[in-house]
């Protein structure tokens, strides 16, 4: 009878920590991320749109180094602004302004009966590859159990790399009308912690980020 293997969920994510902005992957290799703002592009007229689309080619064709382009979508908890809206009818002394408040709360609770509203946020995730270390061969990727160097050597050596990167993304951004913004280290976690835990994770928020060592998983024993 072959002995029972233990492990819980963390084992199987390849994030060793989130530290000064930065996550460090376990073979060494890190990345931040970017949160951008976004353009309603069906809005726009075919001139607009047109102009659009040249200046993300122009941005591709700018890069030097490899981002991946992150969309997360997340079902959005709405019944605290439903709360607020009865709270205003409740309020209104005129008459008329009463039925049009009652008729906008009827319109939310109808949308929100036949659709689910979901909350979309964009991000641009800049990587640092463990090559960077000056590793030859690199390691063995998430099968990594230890970093190849200090995790203070590697978060300095990925910051010198990143940060230009970093400021040439924003910048290029900027030219298409986005705005962004590099994820702290809080909000890093919630990210991936939201990612990790969809269904627990929804309308929660992170109050003190220092609690979490590890924080993506609440994993259980297998």
């Amino acid at each position: 009878m072959s002995a029972q293997v233990k492990g819980t969920t963390q084992n199987f994510i390849g994030i060793e920590d989130i530290r000064e902005d930065v996550v460090i992957m376990r073979d060494g290799s890190a990345a931040l991320v970017i949160e951008t703002s976004a353009v309603n592009f069906g809005l726009l007229s075919e001139r607009e749109q047109d102009a659009l689309i040249y200046s993300f080619a122009a941005f591709i064709n700018s890069l030097s180094f490899p981002i991946q382009i992150l969309i997360h979508s997340r079902k959005m908890d709405i019944s605290n602004y439903l709360n607020l809206i009865a709270e205003q009818l409740k309020r209104q002394e005129s008459e008329l302004l009463k039925i049009q408040t009652q008729k906008y709360h009827e319109f939310i609770q109808n949308i929100v009966q036949d659709n689910e509203v979901l909350e979309k946020r964009f991000f641009i995730v800049v990587p640092f590859s463990v090559y960077e270390l000056g590793i030859k061969g690199g390691v063995a990727g998430s099968k990594a159990t230890k970093l190849p160097y200090p995790i203070d050597y590697i978060v300095k050596r990925a910051k010198t790399a990143l940060l230009p990167k970093r400021d040439h993304v924003l910048r290029q951004i900027s030219r298409l009308g986005l705005r962004g913004q590099q994820l702290n280290t809080a909000q890093l976690i919630e990210l991936h912690y939201a990612l990790f835990n969809k269904e627990t994770s929804e309308g929660e928020k992170i109050i003190d980020s220092e609690l979490y060592t590890r924080p993506m998983v609440t994993g259980q024993q297998v």
